[in-house]
Protein backbone atom coordinates (compact mmCIF):
# COMPACT_ATOMS: atom_id res chain seq x y z
CA UNK A 1 0.00 0.00 0.00
CA UNK A 2 1.26 3.13 -0.76
CA UNK A 3 -0.78 5.26 1.21
CA UNK A 4 -0.23 4.11 4.94
CA UNK A 5 -1.10 6.18 7.67
CA UNK A 6 1.61 7.28 9.76
CA UNK A 7 1.87 5.84 13.23
CA UNK A 8 1.78 8.64 15.88
CA UNK A 9 4.82 7.28 17.37
CA UNK A 10 6.84 8.62 14.09
CA UNK A 11 8.26 12.08 14.73
CA UNK A 12 6.65 14.53 12.36
CA UNK A 13 3.00 13.18 13.40
CA UNK A 14 3.27 15.10 16.94
CA UNK A 15 4.14 18.18 15.23
CA UNK A 16 1.48 17.79 13.06
CA UNK A 17 -0.96 17.22 15.38
CA UNK A 18 0.21 20.45 17.35
CA UNK A 19 0.27 22.53 14.92
CA UNK A 20 -3.68 21.54 13.83
CA UNK A 21 -4.03 22.83 17.07
CA UNK A 22 -2.73 26.12 16.66
CA UNK A 23 -4.53 26.45 13.93
CA UNK A 24 -7.67 26.00 15.37
CA UNK A 25 -6.92 28.01 18.78
CA UNK A 26 -5.53 30.84 16.28
CA UNK A 27 -8.90 30.75 13.73
CA UNK A 28 -11.06 30.62 17.20
CA UNK A 29 -9.19 34.05 18.83
CA UNK A 30 -9.80 35.61 15.54
CA UNK A 31 -13.62 34.40 15.63
CA UNK A 32 -13.70 35.47 19.03
CA UNK A 33 -12.71 39.18 18.04
CA UNK A 34 -14.51 39.56 14.91
CA UNK A 35 -18.05 38.70 17.18
CA UNK A 36 -16.90 41.06 19.99
CA UNK A 37 -16.07 43.60 16.99
CA UNK A 38 -19.50 42.96 15.81
CA UNK A 39 -21.12 43.37 19.02
CA UNK A 40 -19.55 46.05 19.90
CA UNK A 41 -20.97 47.86 16.28
CA UNK A 42 -24.11 46.87 17.24
CA UNK A 43 -24.55 47.78 20.73
CA UNK A 44 -23.10 51.24 19.06
CA UNK A 45 -25.69 51.34 16.28
CA UNK A 46 -28.69 50.48 18.85
CA UNK A 47 -27.42 53.56 21.35
CA UNK A 48 -27.52 55.70 18.29
CA UNK A 49 -30.82 54.51 17.61
CA UNK A 50 -32.07 55.20 20.41
CA UNK A 51 -31.04 58.40 20.75
CA UNK A 52 -32.49 59.37 17.06
CA UNK A 53 -35.56 57.82 18.40
CA UNK A 54 -35.82 59.84 22.34
CA UNK A 55 -34.99 63.06 20.20
CA UNK A 56 -37.99 62.33 17.86
CA UNK A 57 -40.46 61.94 20.70
CA UNK A 58 -38.72 65.00 22.57
CA UNK A 59 -39.43 67.06 18.99
CA UNK A 60 -43.22 65.37 18.60
CA UNK A 61 -43.41 66.18 22.32
CA UNK A 62 -42.91 70.06 22.13
CA UNK A 63 -45.13 69.97 18.66
CA UNK A 64 -47.81 68.30 21.35
CA UNK A 65 -47.39 71.22 23.60
CA UNK A 66 -47.48 73.92 21.11
CA UNK A 67 -50.84 72.71 19.71
CA UNK A 68 -52.35 72.45 23.27
CA UNK A 69 -51.09 75.99 24.02
CA UNK A 70 -52.49 77.00 20.39
CA UNK A 71 -55.67 75.46 20.97
CA UNK A 72 -56.04 76.73 24.66
CA UNK A 73 -55.45 80.29 23.12
CA UNK A 74 -57.48 79.85 20.16
CA UNK A 75 -60.55 77.74 21.22
CA UNK A 76 -63.48 78.82 23.07
CA UNK A 77 -63.29 79.90 26.54
CA UNK A 78 -66.73 78.90 27.81
CA UNK A 79 -69.16 76.98 27.80
CA UNK A 80 -69.16 73.24 27.46
CA UNK A 81 -66.61 73.79 24.11
CA UNK A 82 -64.53 75.92 26.27
CA UNK A 83 -64.31 73.32 28.65
CA UNK A 84 -63.85 70.45 26.14
CA UNK A 85 -61.33 72.33 24.52
CA UNK A 86 -59.17 73.44 27.48
CA UNK A 87 -59.27 69.23 28.69
CA UNK A 88 -57.74 68.78 25.14
CA UNK A 89 -55.61 71.55 25.53
CA UNK A 90 -54.23 70.47 29.29
CA UNK A 91 -54.07 66.99 27.80
CA UNK A 92 -52.03 67.60 24.61
CA UNK A 93 -49.76 70.27 26.85
CA UNK A 94 -49.40 67.20 29.47
CA UNK A 95 -48.30 65.02 27.21
CA UNK A 96 -45.57 66.77 25.33
CA UNK A 97 -43.78 67.93 28.30
CA UNK A 98 -43.74 64.02 29.35
CA UNK A 99 -42.51 63.08 26.03
CA UNK A 100 -39.87 65.87 25.97
CA UNK A 101 -38.78 64.93 29.58
CA UNK A 102 -38.77 61.22 29.58
CA UNK A 103 -38.38 60.15 25.56
CA UNK A 104 -39.13 57.06 24.20
CA UNK A 105 -37.19 55.72 26.60
CA UNK A 106 -39.27 56.18 29.53
CA UNK A 107 -42.33 55.52 28.00
CA UNK A 108 -41.38 52.17 27.76
CA UNK A 109 -40.19 52.12 31.08
CA UNK A 110 -43.30 53.35 32.22
CA UNK A 111 -45.32 51.35 30.74
CA UNK A 112 -43.29 48.43 31.88
CA UNK A 113 -43.68 49.48 35.21
CA UNK A 114 -47.85 49.19 34.65
CA UNK A 115 -47.83 46.43 32.91
CA UNK A 116 -45.97 45.07 35.94
CA UNK A 117 -48.36 46.07 38.27
CA UNK A 118 -51.34 45.71 36.52
CA UNK A 119 -50.72 42.00 34.84
CA UNK A 120 -54.35 40.63 34.26
CA UNK A 121 -55.79 43.83 32.43
CA UNK A 122 -52.26 44.27 30.35
CA UNK A 123 -53.07 40.60 29.15
CA UNK A 124 -56.88 41.49 28.30
CA UNK A 125 -55.34 44.81 26.07
CA UNK A 126 -52.69 42.56 24.36
CA UNK A 127 -55.76 39.98 23.58
CA UNK A 128 -57.97 42.77 22.70
CA UNK A 129 -55.47 44.69 20.07
CA UNK A 130 -54.36 40.93 18.32
CA UNK A 131 -57.95 40.43 17.81
CA UNK A 132 -58.08 43.70 15.99
CA UNK A 133 -55.13 43.50 14.50
CA UNK A 134 -56.14 39.88 12.94
CA UNK A 135 -59.60 41.11 12.08
CA UNK A 136 -57.91 44.13 10.02
CA UNK A 137 -55.06 42.47 8.46
CA UNK A 138 -57.87 39.44 7.64
CA UNK A 139 -58.33 39.45 3.79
Amino acid sequence: MAHENKPKNQPGAGNLGDKAKDVASAAADKAREAASSVSSKAGELLHAVGQKADDAASSVGGAAKTLGGNLRDSGPQEGMLGAASSAVAGALERGGSYLQEQGLSGLADDLGNLIKRNPIPALFVGIGIGFLLARATRS
